[in-house]
């Protein structure tokens, strides 16, 4: 049988919402992502603590070169495919289509989700971000003023990668992905020139060696 009215009423007078007192407790917590607030510092730190102090801990250039660079090569990656996007909601990468054209594509995630940054991470990435390539370029101006030209190069590294990461996520931030997509494409298409004009006189050759066979 059908169950009785009192039970149908109270059941549908029972509300429960979660999710304001969810949103309440990632709104009053700091850091929702340490884990990532963490490494998107640490590698970079640490490459510029190692350049600083290598020679107190080890006499070998190279150990000191390959390490340093490694610390480098970890942030760039870290900081480009996870941190950004963990962060701030942000990401830019490379991609060729069918043509062989190049496109630097830029991303921001524009609606606020419950994962989403707060305002502390989002000063942190960004202090990091700017900082340290500025910090780079004071190294390679001490370098050279100091004619220590064998860290000449791990210099120019440090600068290219971590400044590479800052353009593509001031990019990503002021939402200027489409002139550089084609800037970028007209400069990657002189380098397929040659390629599609082989490929259209192979084809043209093949269509041409087809009409004379069946006359």
């Amino acid at each position: 049988g059908s169950p009785p009215q009192g039970l149908v009423d109270d059941t549908e007078d029972v509300s429960l919402d979660f999710g304001s007192e969810e949103e309440l407790a990632l709104r009053k917590a700091k850091i929702r992502h340490p884990l990532a607030t963490f490494f998107h510092l640490f590698f970079r730190v640490s490459a510029i603590i190692t350049y600083l102090f290598c020679d107190w801990f080890s006499n070998s250039f190279v150990a000191c070169f390959v390490t340093i660079l490694l610390l480098l090569s970890f942030d760039f990656w870290s900081v480009k495919n996870v941190t950004g996007r963990l962060l701030v909601g942000l990401r830019w990468w490379n991609q060729i289509d069918e043509d062989g054209k190049s496109h630097w594509v830029f991303e921001a995630r524009r609606v606020p989700t419950r994962a989403a940054s707060t305002e502390a991470e989002a000063r942190i990435f960004w202090l990091g971000l700017i900082i340290c390539p500025v910090i780079w370029t004071v190294f390679f101006f001490s370098t050279l003023f100091s004619l220590k030209l064998k860290w000449l190069a791990l210099v120019i590294a440090g600068i290219s990668l971590q400044t590479a990461n800052l353009y593509g996520y001031i990019h990503c931030k002021l939402g200027g992905h489409k002139s550089t997509s084609r800037a970028t494409s007209s400069f990657f298409v002189t380098a397929d020139v040659p390629k599609r004009q082989e490929r259209r006189t192979s084809e043209d050759h093949v269509e041409i060696h087809g009409k004379t066979g069946t006359r």
